[in-house]
């Protein structure tokens, strides 16, 4: 019976895909050819303060380990 139903509710998930994606797709607008500017989001922000973290850390990692007498990475 569990067979059966993970089966179905399979069956019914594939079927509502291929019935929403092609209406998802066109709905899509494409930019202007001529517009040659690249949009830059949010996206860009986390991964710098994402990087300046990483950064911190390592620098802190680096101190504990030269107070400690060890000048290895």
């Amino acid at each position: 019976m569990k067979k059966v139903l993970t089966q179905t509710s399979f069956t019914i998930i594939i079927l509502m895909l291929m019935v929403c994606l092609p209406s998802l797709v066109h709905a899509q607008v494409l930019p202007d050819p001529g517009n040659g500017d690249a949009p830059i989001d949010g996206g860009l922000s986390i991964l710098v303060a994402a990087g300046v973290g990483y950064g911190v850390k390592k620098v802190k990692a680096h101190r504990k380990k030269k107070a400690e007498g060890q000048t290895e990475l």
